[in-house]
C-alpha cells in the first residue's frame, strides 16, 4: 500500500515556523551518518485469532491474521530526526470472513473482521524536538487524550495513521498545547479500497492544563472536513476535566461535555451534543468504576447524530463494536465494571446498557472482559471477549472472542 503522491500539504505558514525554530549549519555528512548508525530498529509481531458468532448471518467468521511490525528512528542531529515503520499483515489463507471496506475476502454470509491483510507504510516523518516544542511532518500517529474523539484505532491489525504536520508543546507548569493539521487519513482498510484512504483538510487543537492535587482540564477544537466522505465532516468544541479526591480512600471522576455542528460539504445542517461522566473507587482487590455516555441524535430525522469519525471507536460503547457509526437517534450509553490484578494477570469485567437518547428505543446490553499478562517484557498473551443481546430488530444478537499473542523488541 503506497503513500499519496502528495502525502502532505502543509501550509506555508507552517514551513515558516519550522525553519524559523532551528539556526544551524549545514550538518556534515558524517555526523549525518551517525545520526543514522546510531539509531534503534525496533521490531514486533502480533498474533490474533478472532471468531464472530452474529445475528442474522448463517456463518461464524474466524480470522487469524498476523501482524509484522518494523520500524527505525534515527537518533537526534540538533534536534531533528527521522522514523519509518513498516507493517505487513498475513492472513494465511483463512477466507472465512468478511475483511470489510470491499476488501477481499468477502464471502456471502459472514461477519466483518475489519483485518485486511498486505503491506502498508504505518508511518513516515521528520521531526524537530527543542524548547519550542515538538514539530512532525509526514505519516504519523496522532492520539488525544483518551482517543475519544482522536485515535489510531490501535486495536486493529492495520493502524490509523494520518498524513499530517502537528505541534506538541509542554512546560514545567502542566501546560500542554497540541496542533495538527490532517491532509490525508490512512485508515484500516488500507489504500486498495476508497475507504481506507479519505483525503482531509482537517485542523485539530488541544489545549490541556494539569493542576497538580486537582485534577486535568482539557478544551478542545476539531475542525474536520472530509473531502471524500462528506457526512463525516463536522466541528466540535469541548471541555473535558479529569481527577482524582482523597488520600486513603482515592475516588476518581471524569466529566466531558462537547457541541457539534455540521462543517464544510456536509449535506445536512445539525447541531448535537456530546457529554460523558465517569466516577471510580480503589479497593485492594480491585477498581471499581460506573460511567454515562451520551451521543445525541434525532429519532425524527436521519444524520443529524454526533459522529467521531477519527476516534479509536472500539475502546466505547462495547467491545462488539455495534455502535461504530452513532444510530441515528441518538446513543445512552449506562455502564459499570471492576479491574484489577490476579498475580501476574491483569482483568477487566464490564456491562452496558444500551438505549436511543431520542426517542424510546433499547437497543441492547452487553458483557465485556478480559485477561492478559505480560511475560519477561517483551511477550503477552490476552484472552478478550464481547456477548452483545439484544431484542431490537435494528442489531442482531453477537458474541466475540479473540486470543492474542504479542512479542515486542
Amino acid at each position: 500500500m503506497g503513500m499519496r503522491q502528495t502525502m502532505v500539504t502543509v501550509p506555508s505558514a507552517v514551513l515558516t515556523v519550522l525553519l524559523a525554530a532551528t539556526s544551524f549549519q549545514a550538518v556534515a555528512a558524517d555526523n549525518l551518518g551517525e545520526a543514522f548508525t546510531e539509531g534503534k530498529f525496533g521490531y514486533s509481531f502480533r498474533w490474533r485469532l478472532e471468531d464472530v458468532d452474529q445475528d442474522p448471518f448463517p456463518n461464524n467468521a474466524t480470522a487469524i491474521p498476523l501482524r509484522a511490525r518494523i520500524n527505525f528512528h534515527t537518533s537526534d542531529l540538533y534536534g531533528f530526526s527521522a522514523k519509518a515503520e513498516f507493517d505487513y499483515v498475513f492472513n494465511f489463507g483463512v477466507n472465512n470472513f468478511n475483511a470489510g471496506g470491499g476488501n477481499t475476502p468477502n464471502p456471502p454470509g459472514y461477519p466483518v473482521i475489519a483485518d485486511p491483510g498486505g503491506e502498508d507504510l504505518n508511518q513516515l516523518f521528520l521531526q524537530y524536538k527543542g524548547k519550542i516544542g515538538q514539530l512532525r511532518v509526514g505519516r504519523q500517529r496522532i492520539i488525544y487524550d483518551n482517543a475519544r474523539f482522536i485515535g489510531n484505532v490501535g486495536w486493529r491489525q492495520n493502524e490509523q495513521t494520518y498524513d499530517s504536520f502537528s505541534y506538541d508543546y509542554k512546560n514545567d507548569s502542566g501546560m500542554q498545547l497540541q496542533y495538527a493539521y490532517i491532509d490525508n487519513v490512512n485508515r484500516i482498510f488500507g489504500d486498495e479500497v476508497n475507504a481506507g484512504d479519505h483525503a482531509n483538510n482537517t485542523h485539530l487543537f488541544n489545549a490541556s492544563w494539569d493542576f497538580e492535587n486537582i485534577g486535568k482540564l482539557t478544551g478542545y477544537y476539531y475542525d474536520i472536513e472530509n473531502e471524500d466522505v462528506a457526512s463525516l465532516s463536522n466541528s466540535t468544541l469541548g471541555a473535558r476535566f479529569k481527577g482524582t479526591l482523597g488520600d486513603t480512600f482515592k475516588v476518581g471522576y471524569g466529566l466531558e461535555f462537547a457541541s457539534q455542528t455540521d462543517n464544510a460539504n456536509n449535506p445536512v445542517a445539525y447541531s448535537a451534543d456530546y457529554w460523558r461522566f465517569d466516577l471510580s473507587t480503589g479497593f485492594k482487590w480491585a477498581t471499581v468504576y460506573v460511567g454515562y455516555e451520551s451521543l445525541e441524535g434525532d429519532a425524527r430525522k436521519a444524520g443529524q447524530a454526533f459522529r467521531t469519525p477519527l476516534a479509536t471507536l472500539h475502546a466505547f460503547n462495547g467491545w462488539a463494536d455495534k455502535f461504530l457509526g452513532t444510530p441515528f437517534d441518538g446513543l445512552n450509553d449506562a455502564f459499570i465494571g471492576a479491574k484489577g490484578k490476579l498475580g501476574k494477570w491483569s482483568w477487566n469485567v464490564l456491562y452496558h446498557d444500551f438505549q436511543a437518547q431520542s426517542g424510546t428505543a433499547k437497543f441492547g446490553s452487553e458483557w465485556d472482559g478480559f485477561i492478559k499478562r505480560k511475560f519477561n517484557d517483551h511477550y503477552g498473551i490476552l484472552i478478550k471477549g464481547a456477548l452483545f443481546n439484544t431484542n431490537s430488530a435494528r442489531y442482531g444478537d453477537t458474541n466475540k472472542l479473540w486470543i492474542q499473542l504479542t512479542a515486542d523488541f
